[in-house]
């Protein structure tokens, strides 16, 4: 039997709260995070956005190429809500193609070619610490619903507790330590999706789902497989084998 949304979203819940007392990959964690919300949500893709060791802000992990691309220009810009809910601190939502380009014109134009008419973005935010957002893109017009933009903000606050808990030692070169892993980690990985993308004759999101399948069917660390994989230790398979 398909689960209902309230089990689906327990099991959000579970799999960041288990990253508390375990061993866990930042990159695995936050994709996990936005895989879930865009299931979850009223969103058609998620991305997230980090801050690195020089506090500026990079895409670490999305669930398409032009939810990443959009990112990117934001960043390129210096605007856009998902740069703004880093900066504020608090949730900006836009809510049709208007707003967008009264508010970020350079934001707007990207978000248009891209195809998306609305934006939610959430701060990864613990007190006065903020790490990054998370932002749920949607090709309808229209605010996320209330239910579903507290839900959200839920699942972005388990997250940043999760990589700013303290282990052992100092609590803030823990958590850059672990913030900056995973931006040292994305840059492998997509490494990685290019030379699969190039060898299977596949676009890159096909080539990060045969990543993502191939290191969860093997319970391997998806940025270690991506080393393994540029390095040619590792040959993807076109259809990922079952565990």
């Amino acid at each position: 039997m398909a689960h209902t949304r309230e089990h689906r979203l327990v099991d959000a819940f579970v799999t960041l709260t288990d990253t508390l007392v375990a061993d866990y990959d930042v990159v695995e964690l936050l994709q996990s995070l936005v895989d879930n919300a865009t299931d979850l949500f009223d969103a058609t893709a998620a991305g997230i956005l980090l801050v690195n060791q020089s506090q500026d802000l990079e895409v670490v992990v999305s669930t398409s190429e032009r939810s990443a691309l959009v990112g990117l220009l934001q960043l390129e810009a210096g605007e856009g809500p998902c740069v703004e809910a880093f900066t504020t601190g608090s949730p900006v939502s836009v809510q049709d193609a208007d707003e967008m380009r009264r508010r970020w014109p350079q934001f707007a134009a990207a978000s248009q070619e891209a195809g998306y008419t609305s934006v939610h973005s959430i701060p990864l935010r613990l007190r006065d610490t903020v790490l990054g957002s998370m932002n749920l893109f949607r090709e309808t017009p229209g605010a996320l619903n209330e239910d579903d933009a507290i839900a959200a903000r839920a699942l972005t606050d388990v997250a940043t507790i999760s990589i700013l808990q303290q282990r052992n030692v100092d609590h803030a070169t823990l958590a850059q330590a672990q913030l900056q892993q995973a931006l040292n980690s994305r840059v492998v990985i997509e490494q990685a999706k290019g030379f699969v993308s190039h060898t299977h004759h596949v676009d890159m999101d096909t080539a990060f789902q045969l990543l993502r399948g191939y290191s969860r069917s093997h319970q391997i660390r998806l940025a270690d497989l991506a080393r393994s994989v540029v390095r040619r230790e590792t040959v993807i398979p076109t259809v990922n084998e079952d565990a």
